[in-house]
């Protein structure tokens, strides 16, 4: 049967699958990934590591941690507990990585963690970034990475896959974080929300590595879980380089690898080799829920925001609107690296940054700063007025120096632009390549020199029909229901975030019992809601179901309100794993929500809808008002979640 590559990766690191089970979209996976990447919050993890009781590491070769948020923080507090960190990888024998190496996502690359046709995982939204490497990277949450720690394993719900076909090549001075920002602006209204991407094309040899790690790591703004490039020829040339650099490097003065000198064991031509004879891809016959096909010579310099990633302008229009900045960023994950560097200092180099505006400048590694160092461009950047930072996070989570005050206005190379998220919730941020921002910051407004014509990027979206799956072979472990029934109680709304369901001024509250949960859930959205719902409800709400903040509580006041489960057109990928963890079950249905709303419109919030609703798990159908509707199946691994109450309990379980 023929796989995607999302597929073929997923069923490489799929523990205990059954014989002649070929993974698909939708499927419900107990995974055991190549490696678990934790940054600052493996502070946060270590606790519910020990809670669990677990008291060594089931592999010490598969987590990283690697402390890049608060590295500029050298407050007695943060030190203790980055001291405190690195004492546990000593002790538990994990690769350590400690502030000023640079950021955690950079070093996975860097150093062979997130190698070609692996399935990689972080506690950081950016994962996706390792797909730039054909690494199947994508977030969890931080009970996950405890029960990696523990067992090796969490689950996984193998997401729709949708191919991006990149066609043509870019024009001279037009950019990886443009084709992002781009794509980011054109479809805008969701299309590949949840979906990994696989990228194809005869436009992606044209692409260096740094410019696919910087698509790949905005595939999270586009709404994406994973954005996944071929593992090709420039991959290969590139892990080559790579890997005689690393060779050489013990003698270089820069930062050596945890192994030692300059020797990387997961950075070895043998194994490049190795890779390269395999020659994984997707089938040629593989199935896509969509293709979306796009066209690179349409993309031009461009700027978005502010707000959202998704709001996306021409150069000619924001020059039109004559936008003054007060500061600019030259750093973060997405956009610190050598390549980008050297395209902010081919623009700024012999000119200097415009009066009160301030240039701050990161490397996304402390490699990359000796090497921009080596090639001129560092000192091209200071000789302009830039303000150096550590290699690290910073200004981009909104920590640290040069955070925009007041209504003030920023151009940043970074990934997100949301309104605080870079400093005072006045302020206004922008997105742009580092040639963009540096222009920008010469010019004291957002600009760039050269572009004078705007130019529509062209690009269209095709839904494929739903494959047919066969579910007459769903196993049912003993003690999960083959059937659940319910009158369905419907919620209309679209979006309904995570303070609707649960109001953050509870969140806090530690010592709030299930009854308070239960007494206080969905008040946001509907203060009637408590009133109207029953015990052993079904709840069906629309798309996007629990998005924004990632607090449990939405998930669990639910469950100790009674509510059988909750179906939805949609979930937030966050509210999904916080529900299952919890031994919570979510299913998504969009055929039966697209029912709903006709039939029940939007004139109330909560709707108790008469409509009994019968959900048969071993054929994967849900029967409602006389019609059927198909689902994915609910595979052994989400069933065994759901029976043990949650993945603390089974993590304590194989302990």
């Amino acid at each position: 049967m023929a796989q995607n590559l999302v597929e073929k990766i997923a069923q490489r690191f799929t523990y205990n699958l059954e014989d002649g089970h070929v993974v698909r979209s939708g499927d419900y996976i107990s995974i055991k990934p190549a490696h678990v990447l934790t940054h600052d919050n493996t502070g946060a993890v270590i606790p519910k590591f020990r809670v669990i009781g677990a008291q060594n590491i089931a592999d010490p070769r598969q987590p990283i941690f690697a402390l890049d948020h608060r590295v500029q923080d050298k407050s007695d507090e943060n030190l203790t507990k980055y001291s405190k960190i690195e004492a546990f990888a000593e002790e538990m024998g994990v690769d350590f990585y400690p502030a000023g190496r640079g950021i955690g996502h950079q070093i996975m690359c860097e150093e062979g963690y997130a190698w070609p046709g692996t399935m990689v995982v972080a506690s950081d939204s950016h994962a996706n970034m390792y797909g730039g490497l054909g690494c199947l990277g994508t977030p969890i949450v931080r009970t996950d990475a405890a029960a990696i720690w523990a067992t090796g394993r969490t689950w996984w719900q193998v997401p729709p896959v949708a191919k991006i076909i990149l066609n043509g090549k870019l024009k001279e001075g037009v950019s990886g974080k443009d084709v992002i920002l781009t794509l980011c602006g054109l479809f805008n209204k969701d299309e590949v929300l949840n979906h990994a991407l696989e990228f194809s094309g005869d436009g992606i040899r044209h692409l260096s590595i740094s410019a696919r790690l910087t698509i790949a790591n905005m595939t999270t703004e586009w709404g994406a879980l994973a954005g996944l490039f071929p593992i090709d020829e420039v991959t290969i040339e590139w892990l080559k380089a790579r890997a005689a650099f690393i060779a050489k490097r013990g003698a270089s003065g820069v930062p050596s690898d945890v192994d030692g000198g300059g020797a990387n064991p997961r950075m070895t031509l043998p194994r490049i080799y190795a890779l390269e004879s395999e020659n994984l891809q997707a089938d040629g016959d593989a199935y896509y829920a969509r293709e979306l096909t796009f066209n690179l010579t349409t993309v031009n310099p461009c700027v978005s925001g502010p707000g959202s990633a998704k709001v996306m302008a021409s150069i000619p229009e924001m020059r039109e609107q004559n936008i003054a900045i007060q500061k600019a960023y030259l750093l973060s994950c997405v956009n610190g690296r050598v390549e980008d560097l050297s395209e902010a200092a081919e623009v700024i180099r012999g000119k200097k940054v415009a009066d009160g505006v301030e240039l701050y400048l990161a490397a996304a590694s402390a490699e990359i700063q000796a090497e921009s160092e080596r090639r001129g461009d560092w000192q091209a950047l200071l000789d302009a007025g830039a303000i150096t930072l550590p290699p690290g996070c910073g200004a981009c989570i909104g920590l640290g120096a040069g955070l925009l005050g007041e209504n003030e206005v920023g151009i940043s190379a970074t990934n997100r632009n949301f309104k605080g998220r870079m400093g005072a919730a006045s302020s206004k941020a922008y997105l742009a390549s580092p040639a963009v921002v540096a222009a920008s910051a010469v010019a004291g407004k957002i600009d760039f020199p050269g572009v004078t014509e705007a130019v529509k990027p062209v690009g269209n979206i095709e839904i494929k029909p739903k494959m047919a799956v066969d579910t007459t072979s769903v196993t049912i472990l003993d003690g999960f229901p083959e059937l659940i029934e319910g009158e369905l109680i419907f919620c209309h709304q679209d979006n309904l975030n995570t303070d609707g369901i649960y109001p953050g001024k509870y969140t806090y509250i530690d010592d709030f019992t299930p009854e308070q949960q239960a007494a206080v859930v969905m008040e946001n959205y509907d203060p009637e809601f408590g009133r109207i719902v029953q015990e052993g409800d079904i709840l069906v709400g629309g798309y996007s179901f629990g998005s924004s903040s990632s607090r449990e509580q939405a998930a669990t006041a639910l469950q100790y309100r009674g509510v059988s489960l909750v179906i939805a057109g949609s979930f937030s990928e966050t509210y999904k794993r916080n529900a299952i963890n919890n031994g919570f079950l979510v299913i998504e249905a969009p055929e039966l929500v697209n029912d709903l709303k006709s039939r029940f419109g939007e004139d109330k919030l909560t709707v108790r809808t008469g409509v009994k609703a019968v959900i048969d798990f071993k054929k994967s159908i849900l029967t409602a008002g006389g019609k059927t509707y198909t689902l994915s199946p609910v595979g052994t691994a989400a069933q065994e979640l759901i029976n043990l109450g949650g993945l603390e309990n089974w993590v304590k379980s194989k302990l």
